[in-house]
């Protein structure tokens, strides 16, 4: 019994110098040990054993005090194992590949297959993944997806009508059969916001939103640093809100199909969506409309966590930028304060990336038993990569 003390008492030590290493990298153990409140011998003998192990190394040394010491900083090792995050949409599959340090590795779209039941699509996904892993000339260590739906805490998924296949359970059964373990599953939008967190817009923003307006709409919230979810995946459902004429949701109002068909009631149909931020006095109704249901949403949003940041994405996002602006303004009108407003910085990568972060961290979880909580500020991704 008194082993087993001992031996769970490494592990956590173990866990916790790698944790606060991976938030923190580059670190000296004199700051890790502040950190963690454990002694420096303890995180000395760690770290050696995490650096023999290939895990961590020595990356340089920086002046700790104003004597001119010098400490020697700490770091993880990038190339050791690979994480694959995948974007599956409707009409388009992206896929991710990154290193132990979330570096973005190898980036791959796909038009989405027509025609493939649940398993058949499943196989197609990790037939892509593979063979993205093996131009790197590394196997994938954990798989992340990112769906356009509602995913419980059992990972079952509902409302996604645009691809009905990920509801059947064949559809995981499938995935995790093929890579040989479970595969984290998400919603797409929650995995843009992690994306955007840790690489884009929303960078060091613990508390920020993401907005997806195009075939579909979709929100995801995060509150010091961690994406909200719910027991079955509803949080950021604000599409479902009845706002206009007769009931109407409101992602009837602001999608890119909605506009298309408003447009056709009106008897000004358009080509394209965008064509409705065109300013011509022909849709300046339609397009009044569509600035009021957005800025519900948006007012759901800034109300339910207070962001700092909301990020938006999605085919339309980029009409969006000439008057975002002054959707804030009329936030602040309202409200007396104001997010910011950006577009998504990683444009149409933002879901893969989040669902690599994703894929990540589970296999630091897997390998370590670092819990996700301990890993929220990793990776941290500079702007410049």
């Amino acid at each position: 019994m008194k082993g087993n003390r001992v031996t769970d008492a490494r592990d956590l030590s173990r866990r916790t110098v790698l944790a606060d290493l991976l938030v923190h990298r580059p670190t000296s153990r004199r700051d890790i040990a502040e950190r963690t409140q454990l002694s420096p011998a303890t995180v000395s003998r760690v770290t050696d054993t995490l650096i023999s192990e290939g895990v961590v190394r020595e990356a340089a040394e920086e002046v700790s005090d104003s004597r001119g010491r010098r400490a020697v900083l700490l770091d993880a090792v990038g190339e050791r194992t690979l994480a694959a995050g995948i974007d599956l949409g409707a009409a388009n599959v992206r896929l991710a590949l990154g290193d132990a340090l979330g570096n973005l590795t190898a980036f791959a779209a796909y038009p989405t297959p027509e025609g493939l039941d649940a398993r058949a699509l499943a196989s197609w996904l990790l037939e892509r993944v593979k063979a993205l892993a093996a131009s790197v000339g590394v196997e994938p260590s954990a798989l992340a997806v990112g769906v356009p739906g509602a995913v419980s805490a059992d990972r079952t998924v509902s409302n996604a009508p645009n691809l009905p296949q990920v509801e059947d359970p064949e559809f995981l059964a499938e995935l995790d059969a093929g890579l040989g373990q479970p595969v984290e599953l998400d919603n797409d939008v929650n995995l843009a916001l992690l994306g955007e967190q840790c690489a884009g817009a929303a960078r060091g923003k613990p508390s920020a939103a993401m907005l997806s307006v195009g075939a579909g709409l979709g929100a995801a919230l995060a509150i010091e640093g961690r994406v909200l979810r719910g027991r079955h995946g509803l949080v950021g459902e604000f599409g479902q809100l009845p706002v206009g004429p007769l009931g109407a949701r409101l992602e009837h109002m602001v999608t890119g199909p909605g506009i298309l068909r408003r447009a056709e009631e009106a008897g000004v149909p358009l080509a394209s969506p965008q064509e409705l931020f065109d300013d011509s006095p022909r849709v300046s109704h339609l397009r009044a409309q569509f600035d009021s249901a957005l800025g519900i949403v948006l007012t759901a949003i800034a109300v339910s966590t207070e962001p700092e940041t909301i990020v938006l994405g999605g085919g339309i996002a980029a009409s969006l930028v000439p008057s975002l602006a002054r959707y804030r303004t009329e936030l602040a009108a309202s409200l007396r304060v104001a997010p910011e407003l950006r577009l998504a910085e990683l444009g149409e990568r933002s879901g893969a990336v989040g669902a690599m972060i994703a894929a990540l961290r589970t296999s630091y979880a897997r390998e370590f038993g670092i819990p996700a909580a301990e890993l929220d500020g990793f990776p941290s991704i500079p702007a410049e990569h």
